[in-house]
């Protein structure tokens, strides 16, 4: 008959077991009802797929975009002509702190010590050295401060005003050389304790007696064509220029007060090298005559002053050993058997006719003798 004539109900379930399921349709509306959430609908191998939900995109904080509005900005390229000032203040605050405590750059006007510093030469000079104690060697080439007298009041013409200032800054920070600088350069020959003089048989300089062989000397120049002999005082310097016939060294001072050594503390540093020109540039070493050991060895030590201290110490050490034997009681004397001095006790029989002197006695401050605590029996 097939379907006719069948229930819906029937239909439905005879469906569901031949053929694909369907779903029931709600009484009401006619709807098939949702499947709850993990049922198995009959007919079906698996639940269906839900829907894929949208991804949820979210908005980048605020903040963020502010901070790389920042980063932006600091990343712009600032113009060179706004960091010129900056740079030329760091400049010159760097070049016043080497200048002052460092290095300084010395320009040469005069032939005093040519042929090994000419006319126009610029040599670098250490004034850091002389903050930790280092003091003027023999052979050094140093600069130092007119101790007065050495260089006569230069007349220079006078700069316009604004170039003037500007000039004078210059020469503070060290980039100019002053027109009026009051130094002087020169070679130490002798230092404090020495005796340096002119001339040996040979005509050469001695120093404490040892003859300098000094090769840095201007051609043709003679050491000294002046005969002199100073001893350096204590602290003070003899100075030479290496162009003996143009250079009014310490010979040329020798009627003044210490016969024309200058003194240590006017001493801005040692000149260690020739920085320009460039086809110039050479170091300004201690010549090999200078490390003579003979130089030091020939100053005379105190020898008597020496000598008579290592004599004094022992008899200041046998006369106070004297002094303290006579200071010291003689408590270690005998003493007959009976009463112990100084108390009204009577002595053991162990202790008499014993020398006080025994290990079994021992002395008891004011009261005499005693009987030891080792010796009792």
């Amino acid at each position: 008959m097939g379907k006719r004539g069948k229930p819906k109900g029937a239909r439905a379930a005879e469906a569901g077991t031949s053929g694909p399921a369907t779903r029931p349709r709600s009484p009401d509306t006619g709807a098939a009802p949702a499947a709850s959430a993990g049922a198995v609908v009959l007919g079906e191998a698996e639940p269906p797929p839900s829907p894929p939900s949208a991804p949820s995109v979210q908005a980048a904080p605020p903040t963020r975009r502010r901070r790389g509005r920042r980063s932006r900005r600091k990343d712009k390229v600032v113009p060179l002509w706004r960091e010129l000032p900056m740079l030329a203040v760091i400049a010159l605050a760097l070049a016043l702190l080497i200048k002052t405590f460092l290095v300084q750059a010395f320009y040469i006007p005069s032939g005093s010590m040519e042929h090994t510093i000419n006319v126009g030469d610029r040599v670098l000079v250490d004034k850091f050295s002389p903050w930790f104690g280092w003091t003027p060697e023999r052979g050094e080439v140093v600069v130092f401060r007119d101790p007065g007298g050495w260089l006569g009041k230069k007349q220079s013409d006078d700069p316009p005003p604004g170039l003037k200032q500007v000039k004078q800054g210059l020469v503070f920070v060290g980039m100019l050389p002053s027109d009026d600088e009051q130094d002087l350069i020169k070679r130490v020959i002798g230092v404090g304790g020495d005796t340096v003089a002119c001339c040996d048989p040979s005509g050469r300089i001695t120093v404490n007696g040892v003859p300098l062989d000094e090769p840095y000397l201007y051609r043709g120049n003679a050491p000294s064509e002046k005969r002199f002999s100073v001893t350096v005082p204590k602290g003070r310097l003899w100075v030479m220029g290496d162009h003996r016939g143009d250079s009014a060294d310490s010979r040329a001072h020798m009627d003044r007060p210490f016969q024309g050594t200058i003194p240590e503390g006017d001493v801005v540093g040692r000149a260690f090298v020739v920085a320009w020109p460039f086809g110039r540039v050479h170091r300004l070493p201690v010549p090999e005559t200078f490390g003579n050991k003979a130089l030091s060895v020939a100053i005379p030590p105190p020898t008597p002053v020496v000598m008579g201290m290592v004599g004094a110490v022992p008899l200041v050490l046998l006369r106070r050993r004297v002094r303290s034997r006579r200071r010291m009681p003689d408590l270690w004397d005998r003493h007959r058997p009976g009463n112990v001095r100084g108390t009204g006790r009577k002595s053991s029989r162990q202790s008499c006719g014993r020398p006080v002197d025994s290990p079994d006695r021992m002395p008891s401050g004011l009261h005499g003798y005693e009987e030891a605590p080792w010796g009792k029996s």
